[in-house]
């Protein structure tokens, strides 16, 4: 039975509910009723019904067998001798709809084609939809001619529904439609506005893989000869789309001119400063247009542009302000959702328009109020805040959950912008904190007040004292637990940490199982950093370890013998702090593989044996048309490095390697032969403290050969630091059955030593009986060359991440610390030296940092990884734009190790 279509009303009106019309209807029901389409006397009305029905039906996901679609289909078609003309409508969504195997196609084609050429145009224009829709490549010959009339009739109708379908049969016969570029190209100049929409738009799918007939269709375009303002908002999109390709095409020339001289990060002047905007007058005149709708888009078009001046944005920032006053609610909310997005990049150019935004918000569209706020608080000065924050007050009970939490976001923004506001602004946040709400809308009030803690040392007192109170009262557990947390790393520094104690203890008695056992764990860390209250915190553990929860006591048990030094990782004070404070490094996924992976032995598990590479979800797969290697050679299919239990367990089963010690990092697949050629290689960097293992993947793609005796040819003149100590060779390499080479190269224990090495892929080659799969006795010798392989500094470095990055730099001894700054010349963004830097010390971004806004001007990368000699590093990077795109880059370097710290700017300021 179809499931009933219910539409309930506002709670607050009333409590019944409306059903749809089709309630109870059942498919076996409806097919009996279909056998009104084949009464001598047909009834319009009926049969409208009925069709109605089973359209219904198959919206709702009710699959019809192939017998009943057949029955209900050929029923449909005897429907076409009826004259009426809302029934011939229903006729054409049904037969769209059931989407007839090629067999029936040919049966409905020549009713379909007698309606094409009817002189209905209902009828032409429905037609050629269906049948543009159930035909396939051989019957579309036949009815092209048509086609391409109908694109051009005079009926705005007509020629609509041709474009609309060419648009649908460029993606199954994309050769068919673009043979009708003439007639596409006349239907651009019509002076039929939806005509011409339709028109520009599968015109530009035609040329859409052809940057330069995009860019040619484009400029000729806006040379004025558009006019359906539908039309010209879809011009607006195709010139936005040119102006950002091209700049995509510069930005990839210096990519690859960054890969060819791998001197990247150097002083830089050279480049030019970024072209011309050959398009910009276009979008400029635009915003003086008669249509709303084009002003608006390309006003959005404007603050959109990558690299956009203040200038650029001036006229389409006024304009933008004039819809702020109108009369419409979409005017209103377009131009503030725009102003709202402006602000994050370039406030100061939106600051004009606070007057007018300040009148929006008592708006009766929340929404609209909501975008607003957000703006001003964008673009507000410090001495504003005190306003907004009143206006604020009485706004934020009027409006949703989802709303409260962008205000929230963008008053956190706004106190980072003037600390000294800080007062004013917690005290709102605290206020908010204890109404009504959500877990999300919760959620991001206390991450904003905690953030604002750790930026802002002023704050810590009393919003540490905010959240103390709001966990008082606080239902969500989640929450509960990330404030002690948060309560155990911070309080015990602050001037008298004795006034939280109460709160805390608190949990112990009051709260849920999870949230009591996070209690005695933020205990335990204030007797560990402050002496004075260890007593105290010595008695109130002891009551704990009468809780009726497991863990709550075990926890207390261990933390009593830890801070009394019974326990054996307390051995010292250090000790203590580095257990209870510092960060777990290894990623909890390969914690869990490497539990499910274990055999129970007479071994204990060693966690020392888990990976701590961060490992990365690829982005998509390669598409070759070879089968991938397997075993060793495909454990690895991502992108990011990681040391696989595999590689170890082959490597070491190798004796020329075995005794090159404990394995460090292996890299992954790198491509040595283009796809689908006749021999498949990839290869795989194996790292050890004094040696690199090269591992050799190859596939033989052909079935008529089998190869013997293959080993790769490694020519190390290009890396002088490296000398081949063994070489082992693969016996035989028959079609379609993956096998690894070998060659082993030692280096000065604990160097980062790089190369480049050129490689030749060597072996015998038999003949293959296909018939017999017999190979011929005599081999004749061969050799494939290979694509070159460096090893860079990248490869030395594992990308390991931290849970807190602030904590793990402040544990880290500051006279590691090294600083310097370096200029990285002329870049397209921050975002292209951001990925540069990041690529070039191969480590892993924490919190996301490696993510830049959009236009941004300045932007804080923190990185963090283990080294080779298993060297924990944090790299903070500070990236601005000292020019119009000059970027300079402040990068400050902490590891276990000052000598390797200095190695890091070594590595960086050689590129």
């Amino acid at each position: 039975m179809a499931q009933p279509l219910v539409v309930k009303k506002d709670d607050d009106l009333d409590e019944e509910e409306y059903y749809s019309p089709f309630l109870g209807i059942e498919k076996g029901a409806v097919l009996q009723e279909a056998r009104v389409f084949h009464d001598p006397q047909l009834d319009a009305r009926r049969c409208c019904q009925v069709i109605t029905k089973l359209l219904y039906l198959l919206n709702q996901g009710d699959t019809f067998t192939k017998v009943e679609a057949t029955e209900v289909f050929f029923a449909t078609t005897k429907l076409f001798q009826s004259k009426d003309a809302g029934l011939r409508r229903m006729v054409y969504l049904m037969i769209k709809e059931l989407s007839p195997s090629a067999d029936e196609v040919i049966i409905v084609t020549s009713s379909l084609m007698k309606d094409m050429n009817s002189k209905t145009d209902m009828y032409r224009a429905n037609a050629i939809r269906v049948l543009c829709r159930i035909i396939d490549s051989t019957l579309l010959t036949q009815i092209e001619r048509y086609l391409k009339q109908a694109i051009v009739d005079k009926n705005p109708v007509v020629a609509s529904a041709a474009l609309v379908s060419g648009i649908y049969l460029l993606q199954t016969s994309p050769e068919v439609v673009k043979r009708w570029s003439n007639e596409v190209q006349e239907a651009v100049q019509s002076r039929l506005g939806l005509v011409q929409f339709h028109a520009l738009a599968l015109l530009h799918q035609i040329r859409q893989n052809d940057r330069l007939a995009v860019s040619k269709l484009v400029t000729s375009l806006t040379r004025g000869s558009v006019r359906s303002p539908l039309a010209q908002c879809l011009l607006i999109r195709y010139t936005s789309q040119v102006m950002f390709s091209d700049s995509a095409k510069l930005h990839l020339d210096r990519y690859l001119i960054h890969e060819c001289h791998p001197q990247v990060i150097r002083e830089s002047s050279m480049n030019s400063q970024g072209g011309d905007r050959p398009f910009f007058d276009f979008l400029e005149s635009c915003l003086r247009n008669k249509a709303e709708m084009v002003i608006l888009e390309a006003a959005r078009a404007i603050t959109e542009l990558n690299g956009v001046t203040s200038r650029e944005l001036t006229p389409a920032i006024t304009v933008l302000q004039l819809f702020l006053s109108s009369s419409k609610p979409v005017l209103r909310f377009a131009a503030v959702r725009t102003l709202n997005k402006v602000a994050s990049t370039h406030p100061l150019a939106v600051t004009n328009c606070n007057i007018d935004m300040e009148s929006l918000i008592s708006d009766q569209n929340r929404s609209i109020a909501t975008l607003a706020i957000t703006t001003l608080l964008k673009t507000g000065n410090e001495s504003s805040v005190d306003r907004l924050m009143k206006q604020m007050t009485n706004f934020m009970s009027d409006i949703a959950d989802e709303f409260k939490i962008v205000v929230v976001e963008a008053i956190r923004s706004l106190c980072l912008k003037f600390p000294l506001k800080y007062r004013s602004l917690m005290n709102f946040l605290s206020n908010i904190l204890r109404e009504e709400g959500g877990f999300e809308y919760k959620k991001a009030i206390v991450d904003s007040i905690i953030i604002l803690i750790k930026d802002i040392p002023d704050a810590k007192e009393s919003g540490l004292f905010h959240l103390c109170e709001f966990i008082e009262d606080c239902e969500f557990t989640y929450l509960s637990t990330q404030i002690l947390h948060f309560l155990g790393n911070e309080g015990p520094k602050t001037s008298d940490p004795s006034k939280y104690i109460r709160y805390i203890y608190n949990r112990v008695i009051l709260e849920n199982a999870t949230v009591r056992a996070s209690a005695v764990s933020t205990l335990a860390k204030f007797g560990a950093l402050v002496d004075s209250l260890k007593p105290r915190i010595f008695v109130l553990l002891r009551r704990c370890l009468f809780d009726g929860d497991d863990e709550v006591r075990d926890r207390a048990t261990l933390y009593l013998k830890l801070l009394g030094g019974e326990a054996t990782v307390g051995e010292t004070e250090k000790d203590v702090n580095e257990f209870l404070f510092g960060s777990f490094d290894i990623p909890l996924v390969n914690l869990e593989t490497s539990l499910r992976n274990y055999e129970p032995s007479e071994a204990p598990f060693d966690i020392s044996s888990v990976s701590l590479e961060t490992k990365s979800q690829p982005l998509a797969e390669k598409k070759t048309t070879g089968k991938k290697p397997t075993g060793p050679a495909s454990a690895l299919s991502g992108p990011v490095p990681t040391v696989d239990a595999s590689y170890e367990k082959l490597l070491s089963s190798i004796p020329e390697f075995a005794g090159f010690g404990k394995l460090f990092k292996s890299s992954a697949p790198v491509e040595l032969t283009e796809a689908e050629t006749e021999y498949s290689v990839n290869v795989v960097k194996h790292i050890y403290d004094g040696h690199v293992v090269l591992q050799y993947n190859c596939t033989n793609t052909i079935p008529e050969q089998l190869l013997e005796e293959v080993v790769v040819f490694v020519d190390a003149s290009e890396a002088d630091e490296f000398s081949e100590v063994a070489t082992k060779s693969l016996r035989s390499l028959p079609y379609d059955s993956p096998g690894q080479t070998f060659v082993a190269f030692e280096k000065l224990e604990g160097v980062p030593a790089t190369g480049k090495f050129s490689n030749i892929l060597k072996f015998i080659v038999k003949e293959v009986d296909p018939s017999t799969g017999e190979a011929d006795d005599d081999g004749v010798e061969d050799e494939y060359q290979l694509e070159d392989l460096e090893i860079t500094s990248a490869d030395y470095m594992l990308r390991v991440g931290v849970s807190n990055f602030r904590n793990a730099w402040e544990s880290m001894d500051p006279e590691s610390e090294r600083v310097d700054e370096y200029g990285l010349g002329v870049r397209e963004s921050l975002a292209e030296a951001v990925s540069a830097v990041i690529s070039i010390l191969g480590m892993q971004p924490c919190e996301g940092t490696d993510v830049v806004p959009s236009n941004s001007r300045s932007h804080t990368c923190l990185l963090s990884g283990v080294f080779i000699g298993n060297v924990k590093v944090l790299v903070r990077l500070s990236f601005g734009l000292s020019g119009p795109k000059e970027v300079a880059m402040k990068l400050a370097v902490r590891s276990d190790d000052p000598e390797i710290s200095d190695k890091i700017h070594e590595i960086v300021a050689n590129g």
